[in-house]
């Protein structure tokens, strides 16, 4: 494995931390076709909160919170005491526990059996819940991720990836290997190349001079012909051509129409914008990378977890890391309640071994 930079252990709780505030701050507007880019920055607008620099504010008026997620109520400012329960936050915990248990060599029918032991049923959704009903049903993989899932390449494989580059620091093939092998459970085509990417890119950002540079060598890893790699390629250059980060979305947004909100895709886009636009402010990638829209809770969280690595957790600003609490809540078999800093030192100890 290449050298990492000194600092390991608070990088990896940057990451940690960064991808449970991503998700809290993305919650409460998770849901893509009611929840779009303009009437994300009009409920900012309205409660003064632009530029937006802490957890979503109170709602301004009664009907802004009906169209709200009801964990809003958690997660805005003034009321985040530690995490909310989310999939984003359980799957990196299911990961930690699934190294814990099996070792790097782990196979995907492993991850199946972590699933079914620790992981109700409830707490899974799209193509993750049709896994596990064909793993109930008694389906090996790679059947589990193709029979009657019609969510193969939506967003849930690239949400699981991030302890996969969290142990794998300077190290994205091996991460994007690791990643695979768990993604193939439930996704196929871009949904498995975005868990690959996501999780190269977590690893690449361990060692990377920047984003710009830690998304070029997440790229290496997926197919440069598929249509993940092409739009991450897209965004890129529209950023480079000095587009405002506005239209770079636009333009993405035309060209993935018919996709959906909750796409590896566009919301692979999304994250790649908030990144390269953020340039290194752990703030302002947070904020870039909600307001896009989408699948808004993933999207900021897999984009969290990278700044967080990035500038470590030291940096990160105490608005984004107090009310945490060093605690989370989980779904997962025995982590409910856990404190972050015990995940990032199991992460830690997975790294070195």
């Amino acid at each position: 494995m290449p050298n990492v930079r000194q600092g390991l252990g608070d990088r990896v709780l940057g990451g940690w931390l960064g991808r449970i505030a991503g998700n809290m701050l993305g919650k409460p507007v998770e849901q893509g076709e009611v929840w779009t880019r303009e009437r994300i920055d009009g409920y900012l607008r309205r409660a003064d909160a632009l530029p937006l620099t802490d957890y979503l504010p109170e709602p301004p008026t009664d009907e802004i919170a009906a169209a709200l997620r009801p964990e809003w109520r958690a997660c805005v400012r003034g009321r985040v005491h530690g995490s909310c329960r989310d999939d984003d936050v359980d799957y990196a915990i299911l990961g930690l526990h699934l190294l814990e248990t099996h070792g790097f060599a782990f196979t995907t029918e492993q991850v199946g059996e972590v699933w079914l032991s620790c992981l109700p049923y409830l707490q899974t959704f799209t193509a993750e819940r049709a896994a596990y009903r064909n793993l109930v049903s008694g389906l090996k993989p790679p059947l589990t991720a193709t029979y009657d899932n019609p969510y193969q390449e939506w967003i849930g494989a690239l949400i699981r990836a991030d302890v996969f580059g969290w142990t794998s620091p300077g190290a994205p093939r091996r991460a994007a290997a690791l990643a695979r092998r768990d993604a193939v459970l439930s996704h196929t085509g871009n949904g498995v190349y975005g868990a690959m990417w996501a999780a190269a890119l977590i690893a690449a950002a361990f060692t990377a001079a920047g984003p710009r540079a830690a998304v070029e060598e997440a790229l290496v890893v997926i197919p440069a012909s598929s249509r993940l790699a092409r739009t991450v390629r897209r965004t890129v250059c529209l950023h480079d051509a000095g587009l405002p980060w506005q239209e770079t979305l636009a333009t993405v947004e035309r060209e993935t129409a018919g996709l959906g909100w909750i796409h590896t895709v566009p919301n692979a886009a999304v994250i790649t914008a908030g990144l390269l636009y953020g340039d290194g402010d752990f703030t302002r990638t947070l904020a870039l990378t909600v307001r896009g829209g989408l699948d808004t809770d993933s999207s900021g969280a897999t984009a969290g977890s990278v700044a967080g690595v990035l500038c470590g957790a030291a940096a990160i600003p105490a608005c984004w890391t107090e009310p945490l609490e060093d605690r989370v809540r989980s779904a997962v078999l025995g982590f409910d309640g856990a404190r972050v800093t015990d995940l990032a030192a199991r992460t830690v100890a997975l790294a070195g071994s």
